[in-house]
């Protein structure tokens, strides 16, 4: 807050109003009043050029706070000035300034009557006519703004899910969509500002004249004639100084409300719109034809109409000078000549559909499959910690009509075929065995679960049978996401993981220069983070990771053995996916023996890792699935522990046949994390008592 203080541009408003104030409250000399009189019509003038400069109303969306300083300003000159004008005035015009002295004699005379008959016409054109009009116009734009804010939001969702946006620009627009709804309510408020000062100038007035007039004969000794030409031509004088700019205000904002965006100034706007030949003919001979009748003045109407036909010929000559052909030298394009965007797809992420199943991303019908894929797209990369490439949605036409497929970098991942006007009644297991509902049999695509295709009028039916029902938008979607859920890695890239990185320097820069571009490169680390997603190890809070990561390089870049290391330093991490800090978790371990055989067996010449012989791999792979299925699905997760340099080989085997067991190094595991042995893998199955159970990973070590 103190540094923003510091800056000469902050003090301004805070500075701006304690003079306010103080003209409110202070006596000030007639100089310094005639100084804020002039200041307050240039800023009035200055507001009204804003307003019509700007191309679209959220060019100037500071224009209601603008205006209400503006009405501020100018009822504090009207308070300082009713001040000097009831303690001055029997000493004549100049006592209260020279501005309000040439307003009262110079605009009107002298005649404090024309001044009061000129008062109230100006009073009554910006209450009457351009208050009130800009006032509804306020109303109806910020209501019909915030109706279409919901749709607004939803294309942008829409066009982002398509890849027409990159999501900093659907930011942008959906940051100017909040800003126009923010705007137009504003304005909605603040044009109450300038019916409320149209009023309180009014009121002023009366309080100067009556005041006046009866000071001027009381305390003043003059006379009634006297003391109505003195007092009433300086309230009349001083109400039109501050009338006038009240009406360039108004102006002002009724510009601004009445605005079309367009790339062109109103100046340019309304210009461009009466350019054309055909709207200025027709005035041409109206002019002349009621010129020609005897009793108008065609002294008048004749050059009027002469002027009106030159425009009309300047513009028509204009318009055929643009309308004529420009001869382009257009090269003949080569049959043989491929180029890139005709044969790549820049895109990671594909959904490709059928011809039948194309207007579920038709927007008339409101895109609901690009909403669900949206949703998925968010889900995902909050769920992964990286913002996930964008989605392309395109129909294809080697499928079947009611057909879709996912493609990963070109590589099919799944598909199937699903009835886009019907209900999916999926068995999740609660069904009713007995059930009477009719539908068309099938399995559902992302869980392999017994379903139905049936008509939406059965919706209510099915769920009463214990049915869970989907739309077939939701199945593409549950689909994808279950796709994708499983790939975390395949979706990051160099470019994700620069935003990470550029994210954590903003916060911590000095972090970041300790791990890149030395010793680590882009690519290093972006290999890093897809070892932790393959090993399932999220990086929504990349803190804790990079910070590992800083005093992991210290000793090694060698790639496994940073793996290894940060694995261990997030041990806690790892562990909190499978059990809280204070439950025992439930382990499985592999016999010293079976252990020693995998360490000391064969190796991958190229990575140095262990390699597990077929028939052992499948033995052990399914060992584990029996005693997790013995467990039941109620039962909490298992973790297999294992010595570091076995952890990858065993982690690579379970990943494919048993995915729900983790696999942790006895490194990894926590210090103060209870662990409860539940079966070692090729040793004797014993029953151990609680006591004995309740090891430390100490004990486990030995």
């Amino acid at each position: 807050m103190f540094k923003r203080l510091g800056k000469p541009g902050a003090l301004a408003l805070p500075a701006g109003i304690l003079i306010l104030i103080a003209l409110m409250i202070m006596p000030i000399p007639a100089f310094m009043l005639d100084g804020f009189f002039v200041l307050n019509i240039a800023l009035s003038v200055a507001i009204l050029m804003a307003a019509m400069n700007a191309l679209k109303p959220l060019d100037f969306s500071a224009f209601p706070s603008v205006l209400l300083f503006a009405t501020l300003l100018r009822l504090s000159l009207n308070v300082a000035s009713t001040r000097i004008v009831l303690v001055n005035g029997h000493l004549g015009g100049a006592a209260a300034g020279h501005v309000i002295e040439s307003f009262g004699e110079f605009l009107i005379g002298g005649n404090f009557a024309v001044g009061l008959f000129v008062f109230m016409i100006l009073m009554i054109i910006n209450l009457m006519v351009v208050t009130k009009g800009a006032g509804r116009v306020s109303e109806v734009s910020a209501r019909f703004t915030l109706d279409a804010l919901p749709g607004k939001q939803m294309a942008i969702d829409a066009d982002l899910a398509a890849g027409l946006l990159t999501a900093d620009e659907a930011k942008a627009r959906r940051r100017e969509v909040a800003t126009e709804a923010d705007f137009y309510g504003s304005m909605d408020g603040a044009s109450k500002f300038v019916k409320g000062d149209a009023v309180a100038a009014l009121l002023i007035l009366g309080v100067n004249i009556i005041a006046g007039f009866c000071l001027g004969m009381i305390s003043h000794g003059l006379t009634a004639e006297e003391a109505a030409q003195r007092y009433i031509t300086l309230a009349v004088g001083d109400a039109l100084v501050a009338q006038v700019p009240s009406l360039l205000l108004s102006i002002a904002a009724a510009v601004i409300v009445t605005r079309v965006s367009d790339t062109r100034d109103l100046a340019g706007q309304i210009g461009g719109q009466f350019a054309s030949p055909s709207t200025w003919l027709p005035v041409a001979v109206i002019l002349a034809a009621i010129g020609m009748i005897p009793a108008m003045p065609q002294i008048v109407f004749l050059p009027a109409a002469g002027i009106t036909g030159w425009i009309w010929w300047s513009l028509r000559k204009r318009a055929e000078r643009l309308a004529q052909p420009v001869i382009e030298t257009v090269e003949p394009v080569d049959p043989a000549r491929i180029t890139l965007e005709e044969v790549s797809d820049h895109t990671l992420v594909t959904i490709e559909l059928g011809y039948g199943l194309v207007h579920l991303v038709d927007e008339k019908r409101g895109s609901p499959l690009v909403a669900r894929i949206t949703g998925v797209r968010k889900q995902l990369s909050q769920t992964f910690g990286f913002v996930v490439p964008q989605f392309r949605v395109r129909d294809s036409l080697d499928l079947m009509p009611n057909a879709y497929r996912i493609t990963l970098g070109g590589v099919p991942l799944g598909g199937a075929n699903i009835q886009p006007d019907r209900v999916l009644a999926i068995d999740a297991g609660e069904a009713n065995p007995s059930h009477s509902l009719r539908g068309d049999e099938t399995i559902d695509p992302s869980f392999g679960c017994p379903a139905l295709w049936i008509d939406a009028a059965q919706r209510d039916h099915a769920i009463a049978e214990g049915f869970l029902t989907v739309d077939a938008s939701t199945v593409v979607a549950t689909h994808l996401n279950q796709m994708l859920s499983e790939r975390p890695q395949a979706l990051l890239g160099p470019d994700e993981v620069r935003s990470i990185l550029d994210g954590v320097r903003e916060r911590a820069p000095g972090l970041i220069e300790t791990v890149h571009p030395q010793p680590l490169s882009l690519g290093a680390i972006t290999r890093l983070l897809h070892a932790l997603l393959e090993d399932g190890v999220s990086i929504a809070h990349p803190l804790p990771i990079l910070s590992a990561l800083a005093q992991a390089v210290l000793q090694t870049t060698e790639h496994e053995r940073l793996v290894d290391l940060l694995r261990a330093d997030l041990g806690g991490l790892i562990v909190a996916r499978v059990c809280g800090p204070s439950d025992r978790l439930p382990v499985l371990t592999l016999e010293a023996g079976l252990e020693q055989m995998i360490v000391q067996g064969m190796h991958d010449p190229v990575t140095g890792q262990p390699v597990i012989e077929p028939d052992l791999a499948r033995s052990i792979a399914e060992r584990v699935s029996a005693i997790i299925a013995a467990r039941g699905s109620a039962a909490p997760p298992v973790a297999l522990i294992v010595q570091p340099r076995a952890r990858r080989a065993v982690a690579a085997l379970l990943r494919l046949r048993a995915p729900q067991c983790a696999v942790l190094s006895i490194s990894e595991l926590p210090p103060a994390q209870p662990i409860e042995v539940i079966d070692v893998i090729g040793g004797t199955e014993t029953d151990l008592t609680p006591d004995q159970t309740a090891m430390q990973p100490e004990e486990l070590a030995a």
